[in-house]
């Protein structure tokens, strides 16, 4: 099944269309949240609320302003990053014992493994030293603008000026 006649069954609220969507992007999706939310059972738990969501959110996507993987993987990221800032998460985070950190040095070296599972990270290592520095806190470790402009000590407007130039200089590496 295409994409074209995926989102022509969601917009349907054809109930077929569900179990392709999930088998289309659930793996893509899952290595997104769990990058970002390094618990399994967390990442499943997000993985199932950002299915529900594009499903009840299919109408707001609008073709014209991106493709549909970018749309759901936005939602997957912000998702993510809403739990992480979640009050019940920090505190069920707080309370973890220390059989959860056995594997913390190796799970760090394989981060880079996890992130480069779409290849994307070769083409980030082709840009500038700040789109890099810049991309890797908004979106490998799900930093807001806001948050990245604090840590860079750069105002916020010139984050946001030079997140879209970096994402552009992204896009026309992608091209090649």
């Amino acid at each position: 099944m295409s994409q074209e006649e995926l989102l022509v069954l969601i917009y349907k609220k054809d109930e077929r269309a569900f179990t392709h969507l999930y088998d289309m992007y659930s793996k893509s999706l899952f290595s997104v949240i769990n990058v970002l939310i390094k618990n399994r059972e967390e990442a499943e738990d997000v993985l199932q609320e950002v299915f529900v969501k594009i499903w009840k959110n299919i109408d707001s996507y609008n073709e014209s302003k991106g493709r549909f993987y970018t749309w759901i993987l936005n939602i997957a990221r912000n998702t993510s990053i809403d739990k992480l800032r979640s009050k019940n998460f920090n505190n069920s985070q707080k309370n973890l014992n220390s059989d959860n950190f056995v594997n913390l040095l190796d799970d760090s070296n394989k981060l880079m493994n996890r992130i480069d599972t779409i290849g994307i990270q070769e083409f980030v290592k082709k840009l500038k030293p700040k789109c890099i520095e810049i991309i890797d806190l908004l979106f490998f470790k799900g930093y807001t603008q806001q948050e990245a402009s604090e840590e860079l000590a750069m105002p916020l407007g010139t984050i946001k000026t030079q997140n879209r130039n970096c994402i552009n200089d992204l896009r026309n590496y992608l091209k090649i």
